[in-house]
């Protein structure tokens, strides 16, 4: 399985992204994997597709910021963050039994980028910390294809290229790519999945009913300004979690001469396009931390999260041991005869119709 090591991986393989990141938070193992999501589905259990979520311990159906500060521990490295991150599963179906079996990956790494025409390293008055409360989301459960074309630039297609994946090929001569989609062939390196989160806010909504409307991204998604609707600069997020599909070609469950790319996400997507990702506000010293770490001249420039005086780092032994038991009692891993919920294999290029376990079809 995936562990520290591939997450330095990941690290290096985003090297580029990164060059203002002032900090970098890793979760190295999940707090719970459920059908839970408190942002479209609050005090709802079972939710629609499984999630792999990290973080606070007090994550719940209807979590809210009093709740998440109050975590008795954090999945994550930094002591001080008791936010919660998911994102949907990614399974392996089987070419000849047909079954599901859960792809292993090196944990979750969250990229707090210092982004923006309105962050003082770009001149700006500075960024301003998720207020309590504070909710966003990146990507559609149900997208099946890309429907911008990449030259679109309205928030609409920004939001659209926002989620991608690079397939990670150090070995063997081959070269790695980038693609929006799932990749037509193995990642000997890992596949790694990488999210965008808006950094742009209304100033008045911690949520909205789309999810999306109190948040806009970036002009240039990774940089840029915010438009006029949203001026108020947030902390850019980038999440990337690193999955190793290459684990079922040493198995020999998939050869990749003869068998297309076998793997689908919890929503029932073979696709790709409907990688998301959800995130709650759980910091209890956010705007203090970046007040006090954001030197470009020192390692909090750089992303080296111990040099942030605001912090505390626990050991990964210890993140890994703030675990939770799932509130919902379903079996989720194994070999398993279909997805979790009801989430038919939908392969587009159209929308998926999102179906809950009492609209099922039979």
């Amino acid at each position: 399985m995936f562990s520290k090591t591939n997450l330095a991986i990941a690290a290096i393989a985003v090297s580029a992204q990164g060059a203002y990141a002032w900090w970098r938070v890793s979760c190295p193992s999940p707090l719970v994997s459920e059908r839970v999501d408190p942002i479209i589905s609050p005090g709802v259990s079972p939710s629609q597709h499984v999630h792999t979520i990290h973080g606070g311990s007090n994550f719940a159906p209807n979590s809210t910021y009093d709740s998440l500060v109050a975590s008795k521990c954090t999945s994550c490295l930094v002591n001080q963050d008791h936010s919660n991150y998911w994102f949907p599963k990614l399974y392996f179906h089987d070419p000849s039994s047909g079954t599901f079996t859960e792809v292993p990956n090196g944990g979750l790494l969250i990229y707090y980028q210092d982004r923006g025409d309105l962050a003082k390293i770009n001149g700006g008055p500075g960024l301003k910390a998720f207020p309590p409360g504070f909710k966003m989301l990146s990507g559609n459960p149900a997208r099946r294809s890309m429907n911008a074309p990449t030259t679109d630039n309205t928030q609409w297609g920004l939001g659209q290229r926002a989620q991608f994946f690079s397939c990670l090929r150090y070995t063997g001569g081959q070269t790695g790519y980038d693609t929006f989609g799932f990749p037509n062939t193995n990642c000997e390196s890992g596949l790694n999945s990488r999210i965008h989160m808006p950094a742009c806010w209304d100033g008045v909504n911690l949520d909205s009913a789309d999810h999306v409307s109190h948040t806009a991204f970036l002009s240039e998604i990774d940089n840029g300004s915010c438009p006029p609707t949203h001026p108020v600069g947030l902390m850019k997020l980038f999440y990337e979690v690193t999955w190793d599909i290459n684990s079922f070609v040493t198995s020999g469950r998939w050869n990749p001469a003869t068998a297309t790319f076998p793997f689908v996400l919890a929503t029932g997507d073979p696709t790709g396009y409907s990688w998301h990702g959800d995130f709650q506000m759980g910091w209890s010293n956010f705007q203090q931390a970046i007040d006090t770490c954001q030197n470009p001249n020192d390692g909090t420039g750089q992303g080296i999260t111990e040099d942030c005086s605001v912090f505390t780092e626990q050991t990964a032994t210890q993140a890994e041991a703030c675990t939770i038991a799932p509130i919902v009692k379903e079996t989720i891993t194994g070999n398993l005869a279909k997805l979790p919920g009801c989430n038919p294999i939908q392969n587009g290029p159209a929308n998926a119709t999102i179906y809950t376990d009492a609209n099922c079809p039979k």
